[in-house]
């Protein structure tokens, strides 16, 4: 009988060897993540803010540090990237996931981008687990609860012809007929009541292209403002500034252009060095925070969904870098920078932005800054510190100026009329970061020690 225990070793060790054969395997499959993950670090190490600054990269290392490291035991290693900073792409699995999360937070307008494109990707013919089905399921739902009925309706018919029986889009199918069959009476029942075309007079000089904010912003971010009539933009120009012969300039004036005219935005080229900039960012790195605005009804500081930035404050007291920018800003303007807040610094990564919003208080605001005992805020200066690969503008709704980011220049305006009256066209806005890293700072100028500098005037429009 001890015969046959040499036959049963003899499978143990053929066991062993399978067992072996697929280890190597699974190691093999291993060495070839960890190859990829190798040349994907390497490139994102020699430039990790370019790197993160795209915003697939990012989203991908989020994933990956969430998902994919704890599921390496079980090879479950999904959408894995070459690492090349431009050529990173999502996939449907991907646009799915995102578009959920965006449902999961009631945020329909983002979940139908994202449905949208991941329904574009299967049918360019994209091989996943994600069916068709699924991304229509949420899609309709998404689009509905936005008010367009009508894709709503096509879209769960779309669903339908795919799978006959789904029960969630066969009852939305007759509770979306209902509803537009229900508008439509209630349509017809007022058509009915109205009086005759022909016997109402028309209104003449109704805006008829008047834009809600949220469009108008949306429009500037994608480069598609209000154009300047060529009337205007003639009026505007470039020259040599001396800071009104100030001793410092007058060698080596500065380079002023005109961005626009109402509110008057201008911007200064050249005006803060790379090594200065490197400075300002390396003071400002290690106290970087959320930002956060004041709440109108409590005075308390707290994060908002519609300003998404880290921001730090430096003294001019602590470098004399920062010192010498202030004074820069006091001999340009020609306003008291003693009384002006600390610079601001401010980071944007993918995705940051700022609503907006306007930098001064408004009436209804008298003790917005009472603690400060300097008045309003009369006027904007902001650096550019870094160029932005996509996206980032600084723009205007009320009147449609977009200001662009450049490196090593800066923009300003007055926020308050002469007469100490608030300009409401200066409300604006910064554009989500698409691609890369916005670097800025402002410096908020107030009221106090302007008395001589810029005077009040009797008209409050001036």
């Amino acid at each position: 009988q001890m015969t046959d225990l040499i036959h049963t070793e003899k499978d143990l060790v053929t066991s062993l060897k399978d067992y072996i054969k697929a280890e190597e395997d699974k190691l093999e499959q291993i060495k070839k993540w960890a190859e990829k993950l190798d040349r994907l670090t390497s490139t994102a190490t020699k430039d990790p803010e370019g790197f993160v600054g795209h915003p697939v990269n990012a989203f991908k290392l989020m994933k990956r540090l969430n998902t994919e490291w704890s599921e390496l035991e079980n090879l479950v290693l999904k959408d894995m990237s070459d690492g090349v900073k431009h050529k990173s792409f999502l996939t449907v699995e991907d646009c799915f996931e995102l578009g959920k999360v965006a449902y999961t937070e009631a945020d329909y307008y983002h979940t139908e981008l994202w449905m949208e494109q991941a329904l574009r990707q299967l049918d360019e013919g994209e091989v996943s687990t994600i069916d068709k089905v699924s991304v229509l399921d949420y899609l309709s739902y998404a689009v509905y609860q936005q008010g367009d009925l009508d894709k709503a309706l096509l879209l769960t018919k779309k669903l339908l012809e795919l799978d006959p029986e789904h029960q969630r889009a066969n009852g939305n199918l007759k509770y979306f007929e209902y509803i537009m069959a229900k508008e439509k009476d209630v349509n017809k029942s007022a058509s009915d009541d109205r009086p005759d075309q022909k016997t109402t007079p028309k209104k003449k000089g109704v805006a008829v292209d008047y834009l809600p904010e949220r469009q108008k912003y949306e429009m500037l971010c994608r480069g598609e403002g209000i154009k300047m009539t060529p009337r205007r933009q003639k009026k505007l120009f470039c020259r040599y500034h001396d800071g009104n012969r100030n001793p410092k300039f007058i060698l080596a004036p500065a380079k002023q252009e005109d961005e626009w005219d109402k509110p008057r935005i201008i911007r200064f080229h050249d005006i803060i060095s790379d090594a200065e900039i490197e400075i300002v960012k390396d003071l400002a790195k290690p106290r970087l925070r959320r930002a956060t605005i004041s709440n109108p009804l409590t005075g308390d500081l707290e994060t908002v969904h519609y300003r998404i930035s880290k921001s730090a404050w430096l003294s001019g007291y602590e470098n004399p870098v920062v010192s010498r920018i202030n004074m820069r800003i006091q001999d340009l303007t020609g306003l008291d920078v003693s009384t002006a807040e600390e610079l601001q610094v401010a980071n944007y990564g993918v995705g940051g932005q700022y609503e907006p919003h306007f930098d001064f208080a408004r009436k209804d605001e008298p003790d917005a800054f009472k603690e400060l005992g300097t008045g309003n805020r009369i006027a904007t200066w902001l650096f550019y510190m870094s160029d932005v690969s996509a996206g980032g503008a600084t723009v205007f709704p009320e009147v449609g100026a977009s200001v662009w980011p450049k490196k090593g220049t800066a923009v300003f305006w007055y926020n308050l009329f002469a007469s100490g009256e608030g300009d409401y066209s200066t409300r604006h806005a910064a554009c989500p970061v698409l691609v890369g890293n916005k670097w800025v700072s402002n410096k908020w100028l107030h009221e106090r020690g302007q008395e001589f500098r810029r005077p009040c005037t009797l008209s409050e429009l001036e």
